[in-house]
């Protein structure tokens, strides 16, 4: 099972280990696009830091993050597990995992990211700000500019099984699944019920439904769950007490969409 991740937009302080190694990085494929889009980041943010804040898109309070891009190749790096924060990622707490659901996490969590593309939680990096809705000045969008190396590379990490794809619609954006590996791939979407006047009336509650994709990612991970498709995801979530709505797409070569509905919000 490979499981798709948003990063977060804020994160923890880079650490004291040693500077980035971007050949120590998982999938090899985009080492080349790392850089490219690596170093024009830094260029841009050793240059004019009022460009670079547009650029970014960037408040007047995150001045900061401009000096912390033009150091990253100098500065300290820490598994990127421990580098994305947020919501999310507060509900999954890695760190709190259990041996043998941390080694399955290494294994199956692929995080995306408009600096590096997609790295796994025990990759070495270290704190950024680059998102993908980003526009750099020589390379444009960069969910455009992901589109061909991840072409290659994310089919060769999906393997054989399932993907479990939980990103944000920006980082979708950088690579859509095809053919026989779209079907094999399930969207999550979380809905929150409630009874209004006798009446069910259904939402998608943006903080909720990031932590409880965090919740299901940690449960898969805690359980062993090993689901090979969709249809055993569907079945995973349900044996781990999760209502779940799905039916199969319409056509061969399209990804399942899963509603994962719940009544209270925490």
């Amino acid at each position: 099972m490979l499981v798709l991740l948003p990063p977060s937009e804020g994160k923890a302080a880079s650490g004291r280990g040693a500077p980035l190694r971007p050949e120590s990085l998982s999938l090899p494929g985009l080492a080349a696009a790392r850089e490219t889009v690596l170093t024009e980041l830094v260029e841009l943010c050793t240059g004019d830091e009022e460009k670079a804040r547009e650029v970014l898109g960037l408040s007047e309070g995150l001045r900061g993050e401009v000096t912390k891009n033009a150091g990253l190749r100098a500065a300290g790096t820490r598994p990127a597990g421990e580098i994305y924060t947020g919501v999310l990622y507060d509900a999954l707490d890695l760190a709190s995992l259990d041996p043998s659901a941390k080694r399955r996490a290494a294994r199956s969590l692929l995080v995306f990211s408009g600096l590096w593309g997609a790295v796994r939680v025990t990759d070495r990096i270290p704190s950024y700000r680059c998102s993908m809705g980003v526009k750099l000045p020589g390379l444009g969008a960069l969910a455009a500019y992901w589109r061909a190396p991840m072409a290659s590379a994310l089919p060769e990490a999906a393997g054989d099984g399932l993907v479990l794809d939980l990103r944000s619609s920006a980082y979708a954006a950088a690579w859509k699944p095809k053919g026989e590996v779209a079907g094999r791939t399930a969207t999550v979407r979380v809905l929150h019920s409630q009874i209004v006047d006798g009446v069910e009336k259904r939402s998608v509650v943006s903080h909720f439904n990031k932590a409880t994709k965090g919740r299901i990612v940690r449960a898969l991970l805690t359980e062993g769950a090993a689901p090979k498709n969709p249809a055993g995801l569907v079945e995973a979530l349900r044996d781990l007490g999760y209502v779940v709505e799905a039916e199969p797409p319409g056509r061969a070569g399209r990804p399942w969409a899963l509603d994962v509905v719940v009544t209270e919000i925490h």
